[in-house]
């Protein structure tokens, strides 16, 4: 009970190494989920809505991504950015960059596959409409991601969930290193380990909340979007 009050102290208190720790984790995450929404909104609806060559092989491959295990995402970031690697010179490795390389790598798939999934039964529904206004490609795109809004909110809420959860790919890329790539996830398992638990405990209450927070919303944006499609 005293190890959980000395946690919830350092929560409501502000300890300046646990709010450092949580506003990398937070910068880390939300800027490899916007570069991966950035990627993976236009790809997915692509998918969806264009038919052309290959289209099937992508396809399987992007629901296939799903599945990428992190630790060969951390490898391939790894090699990449090590110095005997093409881009070793730049010297991005166990610095915040790499980890947000390697996360936008692993989210990319997720937000890509429930783009499509939501953009796919609209693009049946608005054929006929967006084909008598001699819609072009990109005009078309717009008008399905648009409507397809409260399913790609979803996925990229998915995304943000993801990557705050990510452990394995970030220790690899960012060697987990005190003020510099520390971030909630690496810092529970590693002060587990040291038996330093009131910290991990405060960080694990800080990442179930915002885990908590994220779930909520995406079950309130897919209420509203069936409410919509409802009144449509």
């Amino acid at each position: 009970m005293e190890m959980l009050t000395q946690a919830w102290m350092l929560v409501v208190q502000g300890d300046p190494h646990l709010m450092q720790i949580i506003g990398l984790s937070l910068y880390v995450s939300l800027t490899a989920s916007f570069l991966a929404a950035v990627i993976g909104i236009p790809l997915g609806a692509a998918l969806a809505i264009w038919s052309f060559p290959m289209r099937g092989v992508l396809v399987v491959l992007s629901t296939s991504f799903l599945a990428l295990p992190p630790v060969v995402v951390g490898l391939s970031v790894y090699l990449l950015l090590s110095r005997a690697g093409p881009l070793g010179e730049l010297g991005l490795l166990f610095t915040p960059t790499a980890m947000i390389i390697a996360q936008t790598i692993l989210i990319t798939p997720i937000i890509l596959a429930l783009t499509r999934e939501a953009v796919l039964p609209l693009r049946r529904e608005y054929d006929a409409l967006l084909l008598s206004v001699e819609a072009g490609g990109w005009l078309k795109l717009r008008t399905l991601i648009w409507d397809a809004r409260y399913g790609v909110v979803t996925a990229l809420l998915a995304g943000i969930g993801r990557a705050l959860a990510e452990v394995g790919a970030v220790i690899m890329v960012g060697g987990n290193i005190d003020g510099v790539t520390r971030v909630m996830t690496t810092t529970i398992a590693l002060e587990t380990s040291k038996g330093n638990l009131e910290l991990a405990l405060a960080l694990g209450t800080v990442l179930l909340t915002i885990a908590i927070t994220i779930n909520a919303s995406i079950h309130l944006v897919s209420l509203f979007g069936r409410r919509y499609e409802v009144t449509r």
